[in-house]
């Protein structure tokens, strides 16, 4: 195998699908999460909010955006969906009308506790399977990689559009 994990000759890009790795080991754990989650009615999204506000009560949307990893359109449709159900407030900022804080209600709260332990005991699950010094490793990892902030690396120049070129 070449420095890049992949058998010389089996296809034309040298590189091992790094995004369809992730992806996949993302699927592999969130299916144990998956039903979990779903048993309390909530969507994947709605929970990371819930997760997110449950570590830090009150946050604006941006905020949220960014720790629970939901593009901002998207978000605006979860955070109404989550209100009508009763799962979070908002509410305007006194020094500045425009901007919005969300945070749990009470009853959302109420979930949280109660499917908190059955996530710790998945997490648990996930650690037996992988083993306490792989999921350790992976954690630091990943840490390392969103340290080195992979966003900031720059695209490759794409060429000029030849518009005989099929597409």
């Amino acid at each position: 195998m070449s420095d890049t994990g992949k058998k010389p000759g089996t296809a034309p890009i040298a590189h091992r699908n790094l995004p369809l790795l992730l992806l996949k080991v993302r699927e592999a754990v969130l299916a144990g999460f998956r039903p979990i989650i779903t048993h309390f009615g909530l969507t994947e999204q709605q929970w990371r909010v819930m997760r997110t506000l449950a570590d830090q009560p009150e946050m604006e949307p941006r905020q949220i955006c960014e720790a629970a990893q939901i593009l901002s359109p998207s978000l605006t449709g979860v955070l109404a969906r989550m209100e009508e159900l009763g799962l979070v407030e908002r509410r305007r900022m006194p020094e500045d009308q425009r901007r919005v804080l969300v945070r749990l209600t009470p009853r959302s709260l109420g979930i949280v506790a109660r499917i908190g332990p059955l996530i710790d005991a998945q997490y648990a699950r996930v650690e037996e399977r992988l083993g306490e010094a792989l999921l350790a490793r992976l954690y630091d990892t990943l840490d390392e990689v969103l340290a080195r902030d992979p966003e900031a690396i720059p695209t490759v120049d794409l060429p000029a559009v030849d518009p005989d070129a099929p597409r």
